[in-house]
C-alpha cells in the first residue's frame, strides 16, 4: 500500500515533504473525527456532513444512514457537523432551526442529547486518537519484538572503513578489557584517551571465547537523525562518522556531545566520514527540549542525532498482553511529554520557539517517511498522541473547551450566556491561530537558518 513512499525522495522539491505530510495529517484527522462520528451515532445523535478537509468538495456521496461524506480542496483539517450544529466545529446551536424541527428530529440533535451523551461524544475525538496510537505501538511491538536484557549480539551493523567481525549470537564477555555483564557496564566505556575507531571484544562462539575487533561502542557515528533537525537540514546521514566539530577532533560520541553543547547555537563546521569519503559541513545546533533522566523537561543545545552501534541487541518476541503494556507505557510517555512541554511554555520555563508549526511537522514528516514505512507509522502514532492531548486543553473551540462548557452546566443547571460563549470562542480561535502563525514563523528560522 505505501510503496510508492520509497519514491519520493526521488521526485524532489515540496512535493518530498508535502505528500508524506497530508498523508500523515489525513490519517490523524480521520481517526479523531471518526471517533466523534461513531460515539455520536451510537449516542442516537445524527452527522449531517463528514468532511476531510476545508474549502470546495471535491467529492461527497451520501450514506443510508443520510450523513454526506466529502474530500474538500484542503488538507488541513476536517470536522463532524451534526444535525442542529450551527457550523461546522460543533460551537454553538443553531436554536432557531432545532426549535423548528419535530420533536422526534429534535431529540437526534446534539444541542438536545443528554448531557453526558454530549460530553461523550466530544471526549470520543481524543480519546479514539490515543486508542489508535496504542493499538499502533502494540502492532509494531508484535512485529518488532523487544530486546532480551542478555549481552547477546542481534543484528551487527557494518560501517565503511571500520572492521566488525561479530557474528549475529555472540554473547559478550568483554569489551576492551572491560568485563560486560550487565548494561550498566558500557558507562565504563563511554570516554576514552584512545583516538582510533575499533576495540577488541571478547565473545563466546559455539562454546569457545574468541577474540574479535569492532567498531568501539561509543563512535560518533551517526545511527539516526532527527527529522526536521538542524543535522537534517545540515544534511548529516545515516552511516556517517563525525570525525571533527570545529575543527576538534572527536573519537566518541560522549565528546560529540560536549563540543556541541560547548558551541552554543553559533555555526560550526563538521568533517565527516561517508562511505569512503570525506565530507564537509556546516551545522547550526539549536536548543530543543529534552527529559533528562529524572522525567524533567530541559533545554539544551542538539543537533538531532543519535548513535551507531557496533550491534543491535537480541531481540524476543512477547506476547499479545505485554506487548499492550509497553506500548501503553509509549503512549503516557508521549502525552506526558506533550503535557510537560505545555506546560512549561505557559510557565515561561522553556521557550515557545520549540513549538512545531505545520511547517515543521510537515518536513518532520518527510524525513520519517524516507526512513521506511514502519517509521513513518510509529510517528502516526506519536502524532496522534499528542493531537488528542492537545485538543483536551481547556481552550474555547477545542474539545477541552466543550468539555468544560458541559461542566459548567452540570454545575450550574443551564448554559453560559451565548453572547459571552461568542466572544470566548472568538477568542480561542484566535488563541489558536496566533499560536500557530508564531510556530510557523520559528520553523521557517529553523529550516532556513
Amino acid at each position: 500500500m505505501f510503496d510508492f513512499l520509497a519514491y519520493i525522495p526521488y521526485i524532489g522539491g515540496p512535493l518530498t515533504f508535502i505528500v508524506p505530510f497530508v498523508i500523515v495529517l489525513s490519517i490523524v484527522i480521520f481517526i479523531h473525527e471518526y471517533g466523534h462520528y461513531i460515539v455520536g451515532r451510537w449516542c442516537g445523535i445524527h452527522a449531517e456532513a463528514f468532511s476531510m478537509g476545508f474549502g470546495p468538495v471535491i467529492k461527497s456521496w451520501v450514506d443510508k444512514r443520510g450523513t454526506v461524506w466529502q474530500i474538500s480542496l484542503l488538507p488541513l483539517g476536517g470536522y463532524v457537523k451534526f444535525l442542529g450544529d450551527a457550523n461546522a466545529s460543533s460551537g454553538g446551536a443553531d436554536h432557531e432551526a432545532i426549535a423548528a424541527m419535530p420533536e422526534e428530529l429534535r431529540a437526534r440533535t446534539l444541542e438536545k442529547a443528554p448531557l453526558w451523551k454530549r460530553a461523550l461524544t466530544v471526549f470520543a475525538g481524543p480519546g479514539i486518537n490515543f486508542l489508535a496510537s496504542l493499538v499502533i505501538y502494540t502492532g509494531i511491538m508484535l512485529y518488532s519484538g523487544v530486546p532480551t536484557g542478555d549481552q547477546v549480539v542481534g543484528k551487527v551493523n557494518q560501517l565503511t572503513g571500520v572492521t566488525n567481525d561479530l557474528q549475529e549470537g555472540d554473547r559478550l564477555v568483554s569489551i576492551d578489557g572491560i568485563a560486560i555483564v550487565t548494561n550498566d557496564d558500557y558507562k565504563k566505556l563511554q570516554v576514552r584517551e584512545d583516538t582510533g575507531l575499533q576495540s577488541t571484544y571478547l565473545v563466546e562462539r559455539d562454546g569457545q571465547r574468541i577474540e574479535v575487533q569492532g567498531p568501539y561502542p561509543y563512535l560518533a557515528a551517526v545511527g539516526g537523525v532527527t527529522a526536521a533537525s538542524p543535522a537534517a537540514r545540515a544534511g548529516v546521514k545515516e552511516g556517517d562518522i563525525l570525525l571533527s566539530v570545529g575543527g576538534a577532533p572527536i573519537s566518541s560520541f560522549t565528546q560529540l556531545r560536549d563540543l556541541i553543547v560547548a558551541a552554543s547555537e553559533e555555526r560550526v563546521p563538521l568533517l565527516v566520514q561517508r562511505g569512503d569519503a570525506q565530507v564537509e559541513l556546516t551545522i547550526r545546533p539549536r536548543k530543543s527540549v529534552y527529559r533528562d533522566k529524572s522525567g524533567e523537561l530541559k533545554e539544551k543545545v542538539q543537533i538531532g542525532v543519535w548513535s551507531y552501534g557496533a550491534f543491535e541487541p537480541e531481540l524476543r518476541s512477547v506476547g499479545l498482553f505485554e506487548a499492550v503494556q509497553i506500548a501503553g507505557r509509549a503512549v503516557w510517555g508521549i502525552a506526558e511529554i506533550t503535557w510537560q512541554t505545555i506546560s512549561k511554555l505557559v510557565s515561561g520555563a522553556i521557550s515557545p520557539k520549540n513549538l512545531n508549526g505545520p511547517l515543521g511537522i510537515a518536513v518532520a514528516s518527510g524525513d520519517t517517511a524516507s526512513k521506511g514505512v514502519l517509521e513513518l507509522i510509529e510517528f502516526v502514532a506519536y502524532i496522534s498522541t499528542a493531537i488528542g492531548l492537545m485538543n483536551l486543553l481547556p481552550i474555547p473551540i477545542l474539545d477541552g473547551g466543550h468539555l468544560v462548557i458541559y461542566a459548567y452546566q452540570a454545575v450550574f443547571k443551564r448554559p453560559p450566556n451565548e453572547k459571552f460563549l461568542g466572544y470566548v470562542m472568538l477568542a480561542g480561535f484566535c488563541l489558536l491561530i496566533s499560536l500557530m502563525l508564531y510556530a510557523t514563523f520559528y520553523d521557517g528560522i529553523r529550516l532556513t537558518g
